[in-house]
């Protein structure tokens, strides 16, 4: 599991972005604590790996 920080600089992107799509559903995120978030590097693959194929 990683920080939202780390998650953000392996995506690159910035901190916001990440929480927003937490927010919005697109990455799943564990609370560790009344504040932490950490995700799972395998959720955070999935969401950089490309969708659908060439056309």
């Amino acid at each position: 599991m990683i920080g939202i920080q780390e998650a953000a600089d392996r995506l690159g992107v910035s901190y916001r972005s990440v929480r927003r799509y937490i927010s919005a559903g697109r990455l799943n995120a564990v609370r560790v604590g009344p504040r932490l978030l950490k995700v799972r590097a395998d959720d955070l693959d999935a969401l950089m790996r490309p969708v659908g194929g060439a056309a």
